[in-house]
């Protein structure tokens, strides 16, 4: 089990590969955290005591103190990220020496050990602020959310930012083809379907293909595969786990895996074309992705119906209207000859994408 007694945060300002800093002299308990820092990737430094060297104890990303060693730090300086571990589930007193030294969580061998190799792992990556992470999803076929999703990736890359942007839909024909980058090496979704566990972040993106200045994790054009509910959670954590700007295109049905994908969404975009058929069937995609995803906003597209606008669309289906999605006259030319979505910086495309950028990863909401 693992409890928390203070809801302070590791920092994450400075980012570091370290691994954690082991106090115990109990050989049993120490063999089993060897053994899932080496699980995590992470070197770690063992000590059966405070450290002696200046700013052993202060500067390390993550303290693993044992039940045994819990006496040998008291009166050290109050941190964050000390975790007091040990084996027996029934220690009546465990809580109370947790207090003593400021310890952060309370971990009990086997029950937390998954839970421990995710944040060792978090320590030794360097992990730091989560990526806002967007989702896009047409009210229905042909809505423009894949266009949309790509454009915003582009745009958020062009700023500067860490951009992924991850393909969730298999019967969409690949978003490499829509960037012009079908050719691109690197990994593609198959090579991530039995993913199980924890993903490094960093090896994630590295094995990516690159284009115009994102990774793109995509599809290729074999036979589509099932993407398990536990291999998306763990490449979209993986892929979030860097900063920046992550984008998922989505399909409109929910099965298994894309409700993990809305689970890890941070806000989801509905991209809803100005007729009464795209407003019925936009009703009813948000309905189900509502059920897993909180903050759901409207993009709406023209031309409109007749009486329609906007704001009459959000206001029928009940969501917060981002904006309208403006056309881009010679998109559909531009992306022939291998120009992305977006890939005008002064085209209006782009600008309805750093305007929403501007304001989301600010943290203003949008309206």
């Amino acid at each position: 089990m693992a409890g928390s007694i203070t809801p302070d945060r590791l920092p994450t300002a400075e980012r570091r590969r370290d691994g954690p800093l082991i106090v115990t002299e109990d050989a049993v308990l120490l063999d089993d955290l060897l053994r899932l820092c080496a699980a995590a990737g992470a070197e770690p430094e063992v000590h059966h005591g405070v450290p002696e060297h200046k700013g052993g104890w202060e500067s390390a990303p993550l303290i693993l103190v044992g039940d045994d060693a819990a006496a040998r730090v008291r009166g050290s300086t109050r941190r964050p990220g000390v975790y007091l571990v040990g084996r027996d589930q029934d220690d009546p007193d465990v809580w109370q020496r947790a207090v003593e030294i400021g310890a952060e969580y309370v971990l009990r061998l086997p029950d937390a050990e998954s839970w421990l190799v995710e944040r060792i792992a978090d320590v030794a990556e360097g992990a730091g602020d989560q990526a806002l992470t967007v989702g896009v999803i047409g009210g229905r076929g042909g809505a423009g959310a894949s266009t949309l999703a790509c454009a915003l990736a582009v745009t958020a890359a062009r700023s500067g930012r860490r951009t992924v942007l991850i393909d969730g839909d298999p019967l969409g024909g690949g978003l490499d083809v829509l960037l012009g980058g079908e050719h691109a090496q690197g990994r593609r979704w198959p090579d991530f379907a039995r993913s199980k566990g924890r993903v490094a972040g960093s090896a994630l993106e590295e094995s990516l293909p690159e284009v115009h200045g994102l990774r793109v994790l995509s599809w290729d054009r074999t036979d589509a595969v099932v993407i398990a509910p536990e291999s998306m959670r763990a490449v979209l954590a993986a892929a979030r786990r860097g900063g920046g700007a992550v984008v998922v295109d989505l399909p409109r049905r929910v099965d298994e895996g894309v409700a993990e994908a809305l689970a890890q969404l941070d806000l989801g975009l509905l991209v809803v074309p100005g007729e009464l058929r795209a407003v019925a069937a936009s009703a009813r995609v948000a309905s189900m992705v509502g059920m897993v995803l909180q903050d759901l906003r409207a993009v709406v597209r023209g031309p409109f119906a007749p009486g329609l606008d906007e704001e009459w669309v959000a206001r029928a289906l009940e969501l917060p209207l981002v904006g309208e999605l403006p056309s881009e006259e010679g998109l559909l030319a531009a992306q022939s000859g291998g120009a992305p979505p977006g890939g005008r910086a002064k085209g209006p495309l782009a600008g309805f994408c750093t305007a929403f950028w501007a304001q989301a990863l600010s943290g203003r909401g949008v309206s």
